[in-house]
């Protein structure tokens, strides 16, 4: 009897083990890990997926597009190794979008420290793009610096790869999405975001005579950048922005995101919760003649599994249209 059992576990141990290598290998086996590289733009590492259907396109001499998803820990941790391994398995998780759009997926593994909370990296938001500190300055920056890195390593493996790239991201990441497509429009070529955050980054200077400054709107970008707000370079961006209707996911109401002055004015000015905000925000975008779908899925909470599926809609059709 106990030979019997040893042996039913035994082979349960291998058809669980099987499975895993399923599941994994094909992702595993197809990415590239490419470590900090100061020297180059960027210290933080990134995950690079290149589907078989991507490979396919590419070898007909269709440019590989690639589709970035900003990481999203969820905790703050010094150790880099922590955002490390979330930002494999995001990808992990993604890699059926990527497969399905036919596209390369790449995945930065930014930190989110701890030491100083308060610099919110995944969201890019205010402290991100003042902080002195040199491992976490101008991340947008970073970021462009990986993608240019990724484009050089598909260039030596024979691929092109289009300039512009898809980015998404939900929570924590659809701020970061959002922000960096106002901060760098001539490099997305579309974008999706998911509850980001209680309000996406308004694409207006004032309001009502007041200024809104990043990231409620865009009234100090050029001082805080150095380049002015590409209004029309933003307004030709396709855009998806969405939420589920029962989504109280506030991040306006914590200071590591947003500063209590900004808070305060964003409550006052659009309402106190991200469904009071969600009609405001759609107005302003429309007002600044953006290309952009807002949703609202009715019965939905902050469930990114419940919603994903907009986001792979959307680029599908952003990917059949004809591009330069």
């Amino acid at each position: 009897m106990l030979r019997r059992t040893l042996l039913i576990l035994a082979g349960l141990l291998v058809l669980l083990a099987t499975a895993a290598i399923g599941l994994l290998a094909p992702y595993a086996l197809r990415t590239e890990l490419f470590e900090p590289d100061p020297s180059a733009g960027y210290h933080a590492a990134f995950f690079l997926y290149v589907s078989p259907e991507a490979r396919s396109k590419a070898d007909h001499g269709e440019p590989l597009v690639l589709l970035v998803q900003p990481n999203n820990s969820g905790i703050t941790s010094d150790d880099p190794a922590v955002h490390r391994r979330d930002a494999w398995w995001m990808g992990l998780e993604r890699k059926r979008i990527a497969d399905e759009l036919g596209v390369a997926l790449l995945v930065p593994a930014f930190i989110r420290p701890a030491t100083d909370w308060q610099i919110y990296t995944h969201a890019i938001d205010r402290d991100a793009l003042t902080t002195d500190r040199e491992d976490l300055k101008r991340l947008d920056l970073q970021l462009i610096a990986m993608i240019d890195r990724a484009r050089a390593y598909l260039k030596d493996a024979g691929y092109d790869s289009a300039e512009r790239v898809l980015i998404q991201g939900f929570s924590a990441s659809g701020m970061f999405a959002n922000r960096f497509t106002a901060l760098h429009p001539d490099r997305v070529m579309a974008a999706a975001a998911g509850s980001p955050g209680g309000w996406p980054l308004a694409p207006v200077a004032t309001w009502q005579g007041e200024p809104l400054n990043y990231p409620a709107g865009v009234a100090d970008i050029g001082k805080l950048v150095g380049a002015p707000f590409d209004s029309t370079g933003f307004a030709a961006v396709p855009q998806l922005l969405y939420m589920g209707g029962e989504d109280d996911n506030d991040s306006v109401d914590f200071r590591d995101g947003w500063d209590e002055d900004a808070a305060m004015q964003l409550d006052r000015l659009f309402g106190n919760t991200p469904l009071s905000r969600w009609p405001h925000s759609e107005v302003l975008y429309h007002q600044a003649g953006a290309d952009v779908r807002f949703v609202l899925v009715e019965g939905v909470g902050h469930d990114r599994k419940a919603t994903e599926d907009l986001g792979l809609m959307f680029f599908s059709d952003v990917l059949r249209q004809p591009r330069p």
